[in-house]
């Protein structure tokens, strides 16, 4: 049997990619091409193709910010 897919709320989302929750919401209202794959009442719920625009999307804006993603300590890395 086919396990159904796996659907994240927005908050979900960001909690999952390490975001503050009001970056993936300003990417969701901007970037029109990255749309719910279901609705639960009024929640929107994102499938994995959606998280991954949405990465996509923050790595973008970064990338134009020259901002660097916060690295854990297990990529920083200790160089002494």
């Amino acid at each position: 049997m086919i396990d159904p897919p796996k659907l994240l709320t927005v908050g979900r989302v960001a909690a999952e990619l390490g975001e503050p929750l009001h970056r993936v919401t300003r990417v969701l209202a901007t970037r029109k091409h990255i749309q719910p794959s279901a609705f639960a009442g009024t929640l929107r719920l994102f499938d994995r193709r959606a998280v991954a625009r949405i990465r996509y999307e923050l790595n973008l804006i970064d990338a134009r910010r020259c901002r660097k993603p916060a690295l854990s300590e297990s990529e920083a890395g200790h160089d002494n």
